[in-house]
């Protein structure tokens, strides 16, 4: 299998050393800048699978570059650093784009779970989740493309960050069954996986706002009260 290629954006020497000689003894190609100058420069060059990005930075902050490159979604997944743990940067962090987030101080082994999490959502590299046998999954009047993951209303195309894409992908597998957090993350996972309750709400309010007509009154992605979150099948009747 291909080697993933990590590329390590922190403006600290020593942690990004330390960073780049731990995950290339896990198996990684790895790399590393130190603001988003060079950090631009590098992608203009070289293919890389994940950035590990580090909040503060000189110049352009982390949480800036994160909603820059996450406007396209050809760029690589994101994984957030920051000595900030509080609930709400790390609320921010998701919803500015990141696919996961990650409070320092840090275990190294925690952050290579993380990387291969966010990689098996990503298949150029590692094995993706299993997804149905069909290329397009339909729910009222929309149609997710597993192929170009992305998601259509009629025509339209709405396009989805890798979390959006990993979450909405699993629900549309399992429609009409509810599915609690702890589900929802193994299944998008692919194993445990220590997902923030909070972190998943976000993800919902987000694809809440891309696909209600009424976010407050859910028709679609709906909250099953006790169980979970379900994705209804129910056709666009009122139309």
């Amino acid at each position: 299998m291909q080697q993933a290629k990590i590329l390590i954006v922190d403006d600290d020497l020593r942690i990004r050393s330390l960073l780049k000689r731990y995950l290339s003894q896990q198996g990684f190609v790895v790399s590393g800048v130190g603001d988003a100058l060079e950090m631009t420069m590098k992608l203009e060059r070289d293919p890389i699978d994940l950035i590990v990005l580090d909040w503060m930075l000189p110049g352009e902050q982390g949480l800036s570059i994160c909603q820059r490159l996450s406007a396209d979604k050809n760029n690589p997944p994101i994984i957030m650093l920051t000595a900030n743990g509080s609930a709400e940067s790390r609320i921010s962090g998701l919803d500015g784009g990141a696919d996961d987030y990650l409070p320092k101080p840090f275990e190294p082994r925690e952050l290579v779970a993380r990387i291969h999490a966010v990689l098996r959502r990503r298949p150029r590299v590692a094995a993706a989740i299993p997804i149905a046998n069909s290329s397009s999954l339909y729910f009222g009047p929309y149609r997710l493309d597993s192929t170009q993951r992305c998601l259509y209303r009629e025509d339209a195309q709405i396009a989805l960050t890798g979390n959006e894409f990993a979450l909405l992908n699993v629900l549309a597998q399992h429609a009409g069954t509810p599915l609690s957090r702890e589900r929802l993350a193994y299944l998008i996972n692919g194993r445990d996986h220590d997902y923030e309750n909070r972190s998943l709400d976000v993800q919902v309010s987000r694809l809440r706002r891309l696909l209600e007509d009424d976010p407050a009154r859910p028709c679609y992605l709906q909250t099953v009260r006790g169980r979970g979150y379900m994705l209804t099948q129910q056709q666009d009747e009122l139309a």
